[in-house]
């Protein structure tokens, strides 16, 4: 049997991303993963940055920024820099309260996302800003206990972020208390970004949580029920439609084409 040609035999590595290692704590560092867009090499146009909650490699990070790709050779979202944060116990740096006894019995760590999201505000986000042409503008993603963490953020510090996705977020955690508390976090912080919050067929408890913070939030909130969808599948299936809502575009697409997103301009 002949040898491979050296032709055929040769091969070059597929470059995704890169992963810098930041400190969160002491003897704890994170990986924020980069995704830079197609083009970024080859110019000097400044993007967007889409900041992706559970964004580490075993993680979210290879879906999303695959799915920011696809959305932006479609012209469906704009082509955008993703930063992936890993977390690792998410619930101690997603949850911002330690829940009911029950809850907190079973998750003694939980409630401390103010320490995760100190970490995003003055670490991980000056680092973004200081080492890719960035263009001022943002938005993050997360789903479940991420997406609860994201919903929080909008409630309690609505300026870090100007976009915000929270897919099939947690908000059933410690008894919706989050959504009991959301009118008057909203009153108090006065948010004036969009959220756009979805909840599949997870209960009575979920959906009733996630419209306590739509009727907080109004107009800012694009609530989009899928009880068609589970826990298991709404983060792919609704991931595109989020990037849409994050970075639309001003492109004109067929309706064949499905690229309509609830509470966008265009529906």
């Amino acid at each position: 049997m002949a040898a491979p040609s050296a032709a055929s035999s040769a091969v070059s590595p597929i470059t995704i991303g890169e992963t810098r290692l930041v400190p969160f704590a002491d003897g704890d560092v994170r990986q924020v993963n980069v995704y830079l867009p197609d083009g970024y090499s080859e110019g000097s146009p400044r993007y967007p940055v889409l900041y992706l909650i559970d964004g580490g490699l075993s993680q979210d990070f290879l879906h999303v920024a695959g799915t920011s790709a696809l959305n932006a050779i479609w012209g469906r979202s704009l082509p955008v820099i993703v930063v992936g944060i890993e977390s690792k116990d998410r619930r101690a740096e997603l949850i911002g309260s330690p829940g009911t006894a029950a809850q907190h019995k079973q998750y003694p760590t939980a409630g401390q996302s103010a320490a995760f999201r100190s970490f995003l505000r003055d670490k991980v986000k000056p680092l973004v800003e200081a080492n890719y042409r960035t263009n001022g503008d943002d938005g993050v993603i997360g789903e479940s206990l991420a997406g609860l963490f994201i919903t929080e953020t909008w409630l309690r510090e609505p300026d870090l972020f100007h976009r915000y996705a929270a897919v099939d977020a947690s908000v059933w955690w410690d008894d919706g208390a989050l959504s009991k508390a959301a009118a008057g976090l909203v009153s108090a912080n006065r948010p004036s970004v969009p959220l756009y919050l979805t909840y599949s067929n997870e209960g009575p408890e979920t959906a009733e949580a996630a419209q306590r913070v739509a009727d907080a939030g109004g107009p800012l909130v694009c609530l989009v029920p899928r009880e068609d969808l589970t826990h298991a599948t709404a983060y792919h299936v609704l991931s595109p439609q989020a990037l849409q809502f994050l970075f639309p575009t001003d492109n004109k697409h067929d309706p064949e084409w499905g690229f309509e997103v609830p509470c966008s301009k265009k529906s």
